[in-house]
């Protein structure tokens, strides 16, 4: 039986648990490239990802910006999204995230009003501070005066503008610049100023804004601002309880929500088998250690992770990584989602399945709303 949010999602933001999952339940893309295929191939199964999850009942669906990483293709969520709306009908569709200082507010506004016309009512903007690469990287994207200046942004040093840059961004999404500011007569289009036009008929809405974490800065301020929160539990598992706290502590009622509501992202993997399971989640394990150590490429295969030998260091960063992994079999995985939940309290389980094939992915997404009941 489905068991409404007692708000109801009419707010666009908080969903509606399916069957017998305690929260609502959503998915997580990273369009995950493995070795011996294509980023082409991992587009596609993004697509029967968004489709499945839509029949499914899963809540909503993301894709993520990250760069300069060989085995994600999610660089351009904006692009992404566009072809997702053009094969889907209800699910919503979003970024977790759009990497805010990566980019000028007026283009996101302008690529977001874009989408929200092609898919209305059903688009989120979640946004995160972090450059989603490497500081080199950062610097290339945002076309800083200096390299190095760039990659002190990238890791947290100076001054923080983000608070500066987000106010930006939600003045052009809603076309409220106050007289006198510079950019009053600038407006984001397609946006609310078309339905003020004379013979204007376009709605005046606009996507939700989320703001995205994986400590305490991001949490507070979505508080403070009474925006929905979404916090980065599938690598940043130790922060989860305390940033939730911080959030929930700092929340302030607004036009937008009345209440905290916060999601976290989870990495979970389903198997028929719980070894497969394993088995799977072994490659994720090592193309993060790869990328930790400098060494990113594309998803190994699992024969490669099970032939791989790993130093007594890096073995030490692997069990650690896949600690925070929920895997094994259907009712494994769905007991071990629960438990999260009822940990953490959060009002949204947002699900990414990290393995080198699509076909692992998809069915281990089949096999959770199995486990859970939802709608076939």
């Amino acid at each position: 039986m489905d068991t409404p949010d007692a708000a109801g999602a009419a707010d666009g933001i908080r969903g509606t648990a399916q069957g017998a999952a305690p929260v609502p339940l959503s998915v997580l893309d990273l369009v995950t490239v493995g070795s011996g295929s294509t980023a082409g191939r991992a587009l596609r199964t993004g697509v029967e990802l968004a489709r499945l999850a839509e029949r499914r009942g899963y809540h909503r669906h993301w894709v993520a910006e990250h760069h300069s990483m060989p085995g994600v293709a999610s660089s351009s969520p904006a692009v992404i999204l566009a072809h997702l709306a053009a094969h889907t009908e209800r699910i919503r569709l979003g970024s977790g995230g759009v990497m805010l200082p990566n980019h000028a507010p007026l283009v996101i506004a302008e690529q977001f009003g874009t989408l929200e016309a092609l898919a209305p009512g059903r688009v989120d903007l979640g946004l995160g501070r972090a450059p989603g690469t490497d500081g080199a990287t950062a610097a290339a994207l945002r076309r800083t005066d200096t390299l190095g200046s760039s990659m002190a942004e990238a890791r947290g040093e100076g001054a923080d503008d983000f608070p500066q840059q987000l106010a930006e961004l939600t003045r052009f999404l809603d076309d409220d610049f106050p007289d006198g500011h510079p950019y009053a007569r600038i407006h984001a289009v397609p946006g609310p100023v078309q339905a003020t036009a004379p013979g204007g008929v376009q709605s005046a809405a606009r996507p939700p804004v989320w703001l995205l974490g994986s400590s305490g800065f991001s949490a507070r301020l979505a508080g403070v601002l009474g925006l929905p929160f979404a916090f980065a539990h599938h690598f940043s598992a130790r922060n989860t309880v305390p940033a939730l706290d911080l959030y929930r502590d700092s929340f302030r009622p607004s036009a937008v929500l009345d209440a905290p509501y916060a999601l976290i992202g989870v990495a979970a993997l389903a198997s028929d088998d719980a070894r497969e399971a394993r088995r799977q989640v072994m490659t994720g394990a090592l193309s993060m250690l790869r990328l930790r150590t400098g060494r990113p490429g594309l998803i190994p295969t699992p024969e490669e992770a099970e032939a791989y030998d790993f130093a007594p260091t890096e073995r030490e960063f692997v069990e650690g990584w896949l600690a925070n992994i929920v895997h094994g079999t259907p009712d494994e995985v769905r007991a071990g989602l629960d438990e999260l939940q009822k940990r953490t309290g959060a009002d949204e389980l947002m699900i990414t399945a990290n393995a080198h094939g699509g076909e692992a992915r998809l069915r281990s997404y089949e096999l959770i709303a199995d486990a859970y009941g939802l709608p076939a």
